[in-house]
């Protein structure tokens, strides 16, 4: 049932560009890239401390061309991962990401989306997070500043954390810097 959820909603997200009326950006899919690097398992962020050992986790994105006008700003489908190099929490996901542009310099975004992940949902070892299940909640929130009309820079927080679905539910925050480019 999940994965026909999953499923449905790409669909819905990429059927987008017809009934919005846009014009789609480089192949018709693609509107923006992101990639940095982030702080892995920051502590007194959302889920309220560290358990895996500071590393530094790769973030890259794209956000797609579907879009629809919602509050001000732009909604549309992000997908990405968080790539944890020494052994810990890695992850997938695919987001709703909401974004503003206040001017033509600074912007912020929000999204909630599911995420997959390869850490532990139980576990007895001290140096790892018991995340409860395999697919999680992604929100997340981004704050940035645009260099011109293609390429900015960003804060980017994301937490990942079955919100209390399951009987562990330890959560776990990343918070970095992002390069952008926009087609």
């Amino acid at each position: 049932m999940l994965r026909a959820a999953v499923w449905g909603f790409l669909g819905i997200f990429l059927a987008l560009p017809a009934a919005a009326g846009e014009r789609p950006a480089l192949w018709g899919f693609i509107h923006e890239v992101k990639i940095g690097a982030q702080v892995h398992d920051v502590p007194y962020m959302w889920s309220g401390f560290n358990r895996e050992p500071y590393s530094v986790d790769l973030n890259i994105e794209m956000l797609l061309a579907p879009s629809v006008a919602l509050w001000g700003g732009r909604l549309r489908p992000a997908i990405g991962a968080t790539i944890n190099f020494e052994g810990y929490t890695s992850k997938a996901y695919i987001d709703a990401r909401w974004q503003r542009e206040l001017s033509r310099s600074i912007f912020y975004a929000l999204g909630i989306g599911l995420a997959v992940h390869d850490g532990e949902s139980f576990t007895s070892d001290p140096d790892r997070k018991q995340l409860g299940r395999s697919w999680l909640f992604h929100p997340n929130a981004e704050v940035g500043y645009r260099l011109n009309e293609h390429q900015s820079v960003s804060i980017y927080y994301e937490h990942i954390s079955n919100a209390s679905t399951a009987p562990k539910n330890h959560g776990l925050d990343t918070l970095g810097v992002r390069y952008g480019y926009r087609f």
